[in-house]
């Protein structure tokens, strides 16, 4: 008996890495799985392969499971709204989706061209749209229904480099938390997940020096693709039906709850405000409780557990 017993899950970017791996395991943990993916490359620069998502539901068939595949793009709404159906018409329904497809057009803001910020935008940000979009109304109708969205540390805390990658990444939590308030009602739920995992994207961030050299080779042997798929996976069971507008991180071994924004300082000053005063008296108040600009591996300086 597994957690996902009787249900059907779409994942996209089910050929490689967390998508993979994520795949491989609702299908251990009794789920019926459409596997998407695009099979193209990081930077989304090709047409892509069916062979990847092929691959993946090739190995759930060997194993027993059940499987399709799909190889289109969750840039394209059209293309989705033929996922969901693909999932009825193939397995006689839809209970949860979890969206890790994804690319990476990494460059500093100022050499950024908008193909770079578009494209990082229409895959991620347009493709959480598209994956939700086309699949609310059969989760309100039938009254049951999770996402699983992937958000980044690259968004929540900042890392150089990743302007497009952020934006769309913060993006995500703030239409993961409107999709799971407004779904509340008809118990359809929506979580994000930041993860740490050694995948293809993270493989891609250049080594600058010896110590990035040995944080970076600690962080391939410690922090893997599968212990991401195992907190996306319990998100859609029935057990997790009260978790619901949370964002997650997952560490090697370690599951992170992380905070929303709320406000942590106020001043009011009844006669009003005009620029002096701010400068004399509202900012060098709030100055203590100013956030630094750190990166994530500032606020993630431990190895993983």
């Amino acid at each position: 008996m597994g957690v996902l017993d009787g249900k059907v899950v779409l994942i996209t970017g089910g050929g490689n890495g967390i998508g993979k791996e994520t795949a491989l395991l609702l299908s251990r943990e009794g789920a019926k799985v459409v596997v998407n993916d695009l099979g193209g490359t990081l930077t989304g620069s090709d047409e892509g392969s069916a062979g990847p998502a092929e691959a993946v539901a090739r190995e759930i068939k060997t194993a027993g499971g059940e499987a399709a595949s799909n190889s289109d793009s969750v840039a394209d709404f059209k293309a989705v709204q033929r996922m969901v159906e693909q999932a009825k018409d193939t397995f006689g329904g839809l209970n949860a989706i979890i969206n890790p497809a994804g690319i990476l057009r990494d460059t500093m803001f100022h050499k950024m061209t908008e193909e770079d910020w578009d494209r990082v935008i229409q895959v991620h940000l347009r493709g959480s749209f598209n994956v939700a979009r086309a699949s609310i109304e059969l989760f309100r109708e039938q009254k049951d229904g999770a996402y699983v969205l992937f958000t980044s540390t690259s968004g929540l805390i900042g890392n150089i480099g990743q302007a497009n990658y952020a934006a769309a990444k913060m993006g995500i939590v703030g239409l993961s938390r409107i999709v799971a308030m407004e779904g509340a009602r008809n118990n359809v739920r929506s979580n994000v997940i930041a993860p740490f995992a050694w995948t293809r994207m993270i493989a891609s961030i250049p080594v600058k020096d010896e110590a990035s050299a040995q944080r970076v080779g600690r962080m391939r042997d410690a922090m893997r693709a599968d212990q991401v798929a195992q907190l996306a996976v319990a998100l859609c069971a029935d057990a997790a039906k009260h978790v619901t507008s949370q964002i997650f991180g997952v560490r090697g071994n370690e599951i992170v709850l992380f905070d929303q924004p709320r406000p942590i300082r106020s001043m009011a000053d009844l006669s009003g405000w005009n620029p002096q005063k701010i400068l004399d008296t509202c900012l060098p108040a709030m100055a203590p409780d100013f956030f630094a600009l750190d990166a994530s591996a500032d606020v993630f300086p431990y190895d993983p557990v």
